[in-house]
């Protein structure tokens, strides 16, 4: 995608091995919510139609039209080409005229910040949430976090706790939306590694609750929003790699 063209709604945010991640404008914009409109296909305007609130309308539009498009950029295809499905843990793919496309991909949002993770092989995860006070913190520590996190936890206080829960939290549900098991997996058993506890951005795991697989982890969050992606490693998918933000030449073209 190089730099975003004048009017996109995205723009690159990370490079992280081999994975780029794009981050995905949700902000209200007339402009940029009709554009979206248009590169739905029948099914997904039904859908459109359907939700009963503008902020859900629009996240769901800006977000799945940026991927139709970046899709098609790569896949050097028509849109009406490409199309969606979901398995059943709600993992979305695509098909280009029936066939799978070959690339791997994933999508999130929360308020007004979307991000979508793309990989040329090997399940990949991404999950974006702005951090916003929850009444039920407690109760989600409980479900959410393993016995070693709580710990960490109960350490920190103020600003802090909250950061440090969502940090937690976007790791756990990237490693979850790669795995493809959905809630199937208990998120207080996949544990972070405790390098990524005391503050580092990428590490290497293997979970007993994902046994056999090797998986890269890596935090994306900034001052606006926590964020993390999860990359299955290969013989081919490799575990290093840049960890820069807004790489001037991402993967995604």
């Amino acid at each position: 995608m190089g730099a975003s063209r004048a009017g996109d709604w995205w723009r690159p945010f990370s490079l992280v091995g081999v994975a780029t991640v794009v981050h995905v404008d949700l902000t209200p914009h007339a402009d940029h919510e009709a554009a979206a409109f248009g590169w739905l296909d029948e099914s997904e305007q039904t859908r459109w139609r359907r939700f009963h609130y503008p902020g859900p309308r629009r996240r769901y539009a800006l977000c799945r039209a940026a991927l139709r498009v970046l899709l098609c950029r790569r896949l050097g295809c028509e849109n009406r080409r490409l199309a969606f499905a979901s398995a059943p843990h709600g993992k979305p793919s695509a098909t280009v005229d029936g066939s799978p496309v070959p690339v791997s991909f994933n999508v999130s949002h929360s308020g007004c910040h979307g991000l979508i993770a793309f990989a040329p092989a090997g399940r990949l995860g991404v999950d974006v949430e702005e951090r916003v006070t929850h009444r039920n913190l407690d109760l989600l520590v409980e479900t959410v976090l393993g016995e070693h996190e709580q710990a960490q936890l109960a350490r920190t206080r103020g600003d802090a706790r909250t950061h440090l829960f969502f940090k937690l939290w976007t790791m756990k549900e990237a490693l979850i939306k790669a795995h493809g098991m959905g809630m199937a997996l208990d998120p207080s058993r996949v544990e972070i590694p405790p390098v990524m506890l005391r503050g580092t951005t990428q590490s290497t795991l293997e979970s007993p609750e994902m046994p056999g697989v090797r998986w890269r982890l890596d935090d994306l969050g900034n001052e606006q929003f926590a964020a993390a992606v999860a990359h299955e490693l290969g013989t081919d998918s490799g575990s290093s790699g840049g960890n820069g933000r807004a790489p001037e030449t991402p993967a995604i073209s």
